[in-house]
């Protein structure tokens, strides 16, 4: 069912762009003019998919998404995981025609924006330009580290880097707090994204939590040794040009 007001999700936008930059009062209101389709979808629904050339990008307002490849067999790698606030498929903008899908991981309201809507804002406005642009190459980043990941971290660093990770996203949004955030993919899912296997992944939660850096309860992430989880994933905050960071 969609939404009839705009500037409520238009201002998860506002609050993504301004951890990373710092816009006028004038481009926050051209931001929350966008027109937006704003939908409801299930978990587990495609958003946009490979080989699709869409004529629009996705703001996801509430919940999750994924970015993921299907190869031989049903295999899948995903990509990234996504928040309020993010465009996944920003890049659609520019490259017309899909190379992977996205797709909600939990259910989830997106606001669809034309893109010519969102050229016209950026020709007008060249410093949202460049926060978009700066927003596109801090999704660069991300993908390095993730390739460092699976390319040279044991599996006890992979996870730990990745909950560090997601904790100072969501804490930049204002998601999370008191190292405490939401954790609602399956370990499935996290195999898929680390390039593990599902028996993998569990043994490498139950030796976090051995070792006293998490808890888990339910679809909830507890940080309980901040300081240790950053020194075991050697994380160097940096590559997220994030304003706000979480205190050791």
């Amino acid at each position: 069912m969609p939404f009839t007001s705009h500037a409520q999700p238009l201002a998860t936008l506002l609050h993504k762009l301004e951890s990373i930059a710092t816009l006028s009062d004038e481009e926050r209101g051209a931001i929350q003019s966008l027109p937006a389709n704003v939908r409801r979808l299930k978990a587990g629904q495609d958003i946009v998919r490979d080989g699709d050339k869409p004529t629009q990008s996705c703001l996801l307002v509430e919940g999750w998404a994924f970015r993921y490849k299907l190869i031989h067999e049903g295999r899948r790698q995903i990509f990234s995981f996504h928040v309020p606030g993010d465009i996944p498929d920003l890049q659609s903008l520019h490259i017309h025609t899909m190379d992977h899908s996205l797709a909600t991981l939990t259910k989830a309201t997106v606001a669809f924006i034309p893109h010519e809507s969102l050229r016209e804002l950026t020709r007008r406005f060249p410093s949202i330009a460049e926060a978009l642009w700066r927003d596109t190459l801090v999704d660069g980043a991300i993908f390095r580290e993730w390739i460092i990941g699976i390319g040279r971290r044991s599996a006890y660093e992979r996870l730990a880097h990745l909950f560090c990770e997601l904790y100072l996203k969501l804490q930049a949004i204002g998601l999370a707090g008191d190292y405490r955030c939401a954790l609602p993919m399956t370990q499935g899912e996290l195999a898929d994204a680390l390039g593990l296997s599902n028996v993998h992944v569990n043994r490498t939660l139950q030796t976090m939590r051995g070792h006293g850096l998490i808890a888990l309860r339910g679809n909830m992430l507890i940080i309980e040794r901040w300081n240790e989880l950053l020194r075991v994933a050697e994380f160097d905050p940096t590559y997220l040009q994030l304003e706000k960071q979480a205190a050791g």
